[in-house]
């Protein structure tokens, strides 16, 4: 079984923000046709790829999440259901998947070039 990663915590939180905005059309926004068949599609598809980070992680999947987050914060524009509640969850929840899957590649970026200074002989300077 693989070992936790501290990263995955990241990970747990967009599986939940997925949970959330796929929610939404229900809960908070009442929205339907194309709206909500992006928020559906799209939160489904963060939720399917955070579950495999947890369970089998590549970095692959943390750029996937990235480029579905950019998605979600366009797709108002692209789709033309701006000026709706349904643009507020997307652009929001967008922006905070975004976040975390950036804050997690860059945390990804810093272990490996701490672990290759530390192969080099290198000290590194945060230790």
């Amino acid at each position: 079984m693989q070992k936790w990663r501290r990263e995955s915590v990241l990970d747990v939180y967009n599986l939940a923000l997925a949970m959330l905005l796929f929610a939404s059309p229900w809960l908070f926004a009442g929205s339907k046709g194309v709206p909500a068949l992006d928020v559906w599609a799209s939160s489904a598809a963060i939720a399917a790829i955070s579950l495999a980070a947890i369970f089998a992680f590549a970095s692959w999947e943390e750029w996937a999440t990235l480029a579905l987050a950019i998605w979600l914060v366009v797709s108002p524009w692209v789709l033309g259901f701006t000026h709706t509640s349904a643009m507020h969850f997307c652009v929001g929840i967008g922006a905070a998947v975004a976040f975390m899957a950036i804050l997690e590649l860059l945390l990804l970026y810093d272990a490996s070039t701490t672990e290759s200074e530390s192969v080099d002989g290198r000290e590194s300077p945060n230790h």
